[in-house]
């Protein structure tokens, strides 16, 4: 019998987390507030932080901390992610206020019927491909590094990465406003410390340094900063590593070393999404399922995108099926737009053209990655539907 997927609770989630900052500042609003933030936004200090901890989930939290660390004794709660539960979608979805099926970036990476391919969109490149993959391009050289990793860890190397633009892809179709910008616009005071973003701090103490300069100036403001651990090291080590908890309780420690120096500020700490410990398959190695597929999977190892031949469209489903059984939750797109499981908002226009025949759902400990380099490497994911993955924290931490 197939687990049960857990679903994003749309109504109390980042999206809302979004717009109760975007009210709390005189901003346009596109979706319901998160009570759980009203509350304590009511006290009208004059700063608002919102830290983001990537994957600092709230099953992560529980893995490393005792009830009375600084992160736990401040839970004010839980709420939920978005689908997928990961990075690319999630962070655009906080940093927007606008749910995934209307900003569509979707995962990390992104069919893009304009182009009629996969793009990588964070990095602006041709999805990554595994040497002598169905798919790739054929190119004579790989990268001397991921050559080195791949030999190391006995697997193909990628191709070469290539832009896949003289644009940025991304902002070009699917751009969108920051919330900070719609603050801007507003007449508010409104700040990113980021390392996107200028000054484009990229450390986590040119980070905090930011925060902490920005929150002593005069005036009510609003700060948005983002650090990408723990899921760096998660990704690497997986979620109960030596390493992973070093990283957090540092994390831990420099945050509530930031926040015992600032006055007059609510600080919210919360996350993106979780991270679970997963085990890894490549898509390459089910011939018959590879011999369905238009192009590669799209989005992530959690959540593929798959575009299917028209001549097997019947029967992929039963073949799916039998390759993966009760590891992933196989959707049409009819069933997935039925379902509003990118969001209950006003779509984009691209959004449906971006989404393929099925999309397949993990809801188990299994991911299946698109080559056996990143399926080898990476031991902790995200971006199913299991609460492990959608239950993020929200900390609060109040200084008069």
């Amino acid at each position: 019998m197939k687990p049960s997927p857990s679903l994003p609770d749309y109504n109390a989630c980042l999206v809302n987390l979004a717009n109760s900052m975007l009210v709390h500042f005189g901003a346009e609003t596109h979706a319901p507030t998160l009570p759980l933030a009203d509350r304590y936004l009511a006290a009208d200090r004059k700063n608002v932080v919102v830290l983001l901890l990537d994957a600092m989930g709230t099953s992560i939290l529980k893995k490393h901390f005792k009830a009375d660390s600084f992160f736990l004794s401040h839970l004010a709660g839980s709420y939920s992610s978005v689908f997928p539960p990961t990075t690319v979608a999630a962070t655009t979805s906080v940093t927007s206020g606008f749910y995934p099926n209307e900003h569509s970036w979707l995962g990390w990476d992104c069919y893009f019927p304009q182009l009629n391919k996969n793009v990588t969109i964070y990095w602006n490149i041709d999805q990554l491909q595994e040497v002598g993959s169905a798919f790739a391009l054929q190119k004579e050289e790989t990268p001397s590094e991921m050559t080195d990793i791949a030999h190391k860890e006995r697997c193909t190397p990628f191709e070469d990465p290539r832009p896949a633009a003289d644009y940025h892809v991304g902002f070009h179709f699917i751009p969108y406003e920051s919330i900070v910008q719609q603050m801007i616009h507003a007449g508010a005071q409104a700040y990113f410390a980021t390392p996107f973003v200028e000054p484009f701090p990229q450390t986590l103490e040119e980070i905090f340094a930011r925060v902490s300069d920005l929150c002593a100036r005069p005036g009510k403001k609003f700060i948005y900063a983002y650090w990408n651990e723990p899921d760096s090291t998660m990704h690497k080590t997986g979620t109960t590593s030596e390493d992973t908890h070093k990283v957090i309780t540092d994390l831990q420690d420099k945050v509530e070393s930031l926040v015992n120096g600032l006055s007059d500020t609510t600080f919210f700490i919360t996350a993106d999404h979780g991270h679970m410990d997963s085990i890894n398959l490549c898509i390459l190695d089910y011939p018959e399922i590879m011999d369905c597929l238009v192009r590669m999977p799209s989005i992530e190892p959690r959540a593929l995108n798959l575009f299917i031949k028209e001549e097997r469209k019947a029967e992929f489903p039963k073949l799916f099926e039998e390759a993966f059984g009760d590891k992933f939750w196989l959707l049409t797109k009819e069933e997935v737009l039925e379902k509003q499981l990118f969001g209950p908002g006003t779509e984009h226009p691209l959004f449906r053209e971006m989404l393929g025949d099925f999309l397949a759902i993990a809801i188990s400990d299994t991911s299946l990655f698109n080559t056996h380099l990143e399926a080898r490497l990476m031991p902790g994911g995200h971006a199913g539907l299991s609460e492990e993955e959608l239950r993020i924290p929200l900390i609060v931490v109040e200084r008069d």
